[in-house]
């Protein structure tokens, strides 16, 4: 029997979603990375962030992500306060795999199948609301601001509107699955946020209509730096390394143009090719329509 374009987005979905027994194995190395840097410097606020958190990540493809708020004096030079962490990271964990990674230190548990990324940031004050704003590594040795808790709220107050619930997560996840699956190297918040900002305009939330239109949208604005919606953090870039752009914006056309395909056979009806063009989209991992 043939699968639907819906019921193959909701399988796809589920197979997307982490594991319980990922979620298990990536909290229990978190005393010791803690225990780690606690004894190399002196840190105010661990704070998980990131698509694990959020419930937007890929199953296999799940960092954790951990802000650290470092309470001595923020050097001139970020590459200062990541070379900090991965000093400590690297004294604690001499068998593991530690490397940089900005913004973050990345530091490789069970042979790369379990990824911590750690990040240093300094108190910058509260924004608008009482809000608590971080720097954090930017771009070469400078420093970016990031209020993870206002963009987090964000990203729960769109996913929770009535028309669209849930919605904001299942278009991030779908957006995050096209990007790891093509190795296309543009932020996963950026995506993460430019999900919440397309649906929250939409009167459904119909996946196939979503993904595509997603990926066609941030072709017409090329990529452009999104405003904090929040407003306490400055623009978000889709691309933390600059040099990652050009390849992001050629992948990120095919994508789009894959989408566009997609959706044109998905009005005449042309199932198969729908469901091809899905494939395509999502590198040879969307379910088959038989």
């Amino acid at each position: 029997m043939a699968r639907t374009v819906t019921q193959a987005f909701d399988e796809f979905l589920t197979r997307l979603t982490p594991l319980e027994s990922e979620r298990e194995a990536r909290t229990k190395h978190r005393d010791g990375v803690e225990a780690a840097l606690r004894s190399s410097m002196e840190v105010g606020r661990f704070l998980e962030i990131g698509s694990f958190h959020h419930g937007t990540g890929i199953r296999r493809h799940c960092d954790v992500d951990l802000l650290i708020c470092i309470k001595s004096a923020k050097p001139g030079s970020s590459d200062t306060a990541l070379g900090w962490v991965k000093n400590a990271l690297t004294a604690s964990f001499p068998n593991t795999r530690v490397r940089t990674s900005r913004p973050a230190v990345t530091i490789e548990f069970a042979n790369g199948n379990e990824t911590w990324k750690v990040i240093p940031a300094f108190s910058a004050g509260r924004g608008e609301e009482s809000v608590r704003v971080y720097e954090i590594p930017g771009p070469e040795t400078g420093w970016m601001g990031t209020a993870p808790e206002a963009h987090a709220g964000y990203l729960n107050e769109i996913n929770s509107i009535g028309k669209i619930s849930g919605g904001a997560k299942k278009l991030a996840r779908l957006a995050r699955a096209w990007r790891y699956y093509n190795e296309v190297p543009i932020s996963s918040f950026y995506l993460e946020m430019r999900a919440a900002e397309y649906i929250s305009g939409e009167e459904t939330h119909i996946p196939v209509w979503d993904i595509c239109g997603l990926l066609q949208k941030l072709d017409q604005i090329g990529l452009a730096a999104m405003k904090d919606p929040k407003t306490v953090a400055g623009q978000f870039d889709a691309c933390l390394i600059p040099r990652d752009r050009e390849e992001a914006v050629s992948k990120l056309r095919r994508g789009a143009n894959r989408a566009r395909k997609a959706i044109e056979a998905y009005h005449k009806e042309e199932m198969d090719e729908v469901f091809y063009y899905l494939d395509l989209l999502f590198g040879g991992n969307f379910p088959a329509r038989y």
